[in-house]
């Protein structure tokens, strides 16, 4: 007669347990699903302390991801305080990481979006590069922008995707928040992620 031992019953368990967690759906009650998780291209920009920041740097904790810039005088500042907003909300553990991509490559350095951020939450990610170099990562999130002259004086803005995305712990975008931004849905959403 076979018999099976008590620590392979366990061993299994646990197995199958860490399996089911992995594939248990992701659900939005007020965000956007993707059709199927698509790849973060690869790409190397630089964050707010002037060191490099990779798709790599997107692997193992979820992205909540907002492109804008720093010169913007209404959506990008209420779009990042409904952002802080909504995390203050939160209990923790929180398995997500805030992420500001800018897409003004003429005016945003490193400092720039340092000091930028610091009004919101100084533990954010402001991500910046050239043109060439945002292109690969915002494509990629079908994320939008471009440069619109003022005509003052070489004076301009620039218009951009106002959406917020969400990526996952394998570096896929999977959801996104549309504008405008409630904080307490958001909250509601960010609240049910699961750990990586």
């Amino acid at each position: 007669m076979f018999r099976v031992q008590p620590v392979w019953c366990l061993a299994l368990i646990l197995v199958l347990s860490a399996c089911s967690r992995q594939d248990d759906p992701l659900t939005l009650a007020h965000g956007t699903l993707t059709s199927s998780p698509q790849p973060v291209a690869e790409f190397q920009l630089t964050d707010q302390t002037g060191a490099a920041f990779s798709r790599e740097d997107l692997l193992g904790q979820w992205t909540v991801l907002f492109s804008g810039f720093t010169h913007c005088p209404d959506v990008c500042p209420l779009t990042l305080s409904k952002i802080r907003n909504a995390e203050d909300r939160l209990e923790p553990p929180v398995h997500h990481q805030v992420v500001f991509v800018s897409v003004d490559p003429g005016r945003d350095t490193p400092e720039l979006l340092r000091e930028y951020l610091g009004f919101f939450d100084p533990d954010w990610v402001g991500l910046s590069g050239t043109g060439a170099e945002l292109d690969p990562l915002l494509d990629s999130l079908e994320l939008a922008y471009v440069r619109v002259p003022l005509g003052t004086e070489g004076d301009y803005t620039m218009d951009h995707t106002t959406a917020v995305v969400l990526i996952d712990p394998k570096g896929r975008l999977v959801g996104y928040w549309k504008a405008p931004l409630d904080e307490r849905q958001l909250a509601a959403d960010l609240a049910t992620l699961p750990a990586p």
